[in-house]
């Protein structure tokens, strides 16, 4: 069916976050110490980048009909499940899924850069925002979950996190990470790749635009909800090709909205 006509520029709308941190209004004019987490995190980030040649690579997606399906689904999943859904189950599953079409991307150079090894399984971390830094809990096998196993997992993960319950377990073996950076209604980011990953994906804010909608063999313009797809990647690893043709199958995958389980 068409789209409605278009309507005036609207203002970002991010996608909403699982949860979201303390205001730090309350910092100004003070002098802290470093949170030991912040300064663990930064470490490794940055030995991370100096370590690996990183670059991104940025793709939009329609999001329309998997935002259309989530704010149809999302009050009878709150009261089965007594936590609201977000949509970003949707897109870990969406990147989950790819990752098993594209295993180039869900791999790690092991120590001295003499052999790859291709997970055979997609364990996605997924950066949770804390008073204390982010931290980055691990949703094992998502690429076998449904969209309600991994709301289940990630709303215990951050729930955990936010709370300062997560164990060194819940924060290992990542084989990917996902991160949301619409939540605080940032259209992209180049996010840093995490140690022993290849690739990392940035899901942006979901914005209300005019786009061209293709209807069979006709074109219109309609209002739709569009996002950034970002994925960051290690070059040693990764071609530039290798991430285009991920984050289009990511693209595919989102467009379709097709999530069985979602209701």
């Amino acid at each position: 069916m068409p789209a409605s006509a278009p309507a005036a520029a609207a203002a970002p709308h991010p996608i909403p976050a699982a949860a979201t941190a303390p205001p730090s209004a309350a910092l100004r004019g003070h002098t802290t110490a470093v949170p030991r987490l912040r300064k663990a995190v930064g470490d490794s980030l940055k030995q991370a980048l100096l370590e690996q040649a990183q670059l991104t690579s940025t793709i939009e997606a329609d999001a329309t009909g998997l935002l259309r399906l989530w704010r149809q689904t999302a009050d009878g999943f709150l009261a089965r499940e007594g936590f609201a859904l977000t949509p970003m189950p949707f897109f870990v599953l969406a990147a989950a899924q790819a990752l098993k079409a594209h295993p180039v991307i869900n791999v790690r150079l092991d120590t001295g850069g003499a052999s790859i090894t291709y997970y055979d399984t997609e364990n996605v971390g997924i950066t949770v925002d804390t008073d204390q830094g982010p931290v980055t809990p691990v949703v094992r096998g998502a690429g076998d979950l449904t969209v309600s196993g991994i709301a289940r997992a990630v709303h215990a993960l951050a729930s955990h996190a936010l709370a300062g319950r997560l164990t060194p377990a819940d924060v290992a073996g990542a084989t990917f990470t996902v991160s949301d950076t619409g939540a605080r209604g940032a259209l992209f980011d180049t996010l840093i790749v995490p140690p022993h990953q290849a690739a990392i994906l940035g899901v942006g804010a979901a914005v209300r635009r005019p786009a061209v909608v293709q209807d069979g063999d006709e074109e219109f313009i309609g209002v739709r909800e569009l996002v950034h797809l970002s994925l960051s990647y290690d070059h040693r690893l990764v071609d530039g090709a290798d991430a285009a043709r991920y984050l289009t199958t990511v693209k595919k995958i989102v467009e379709a909205a097709a999530f069985e389980d979602s209701r």
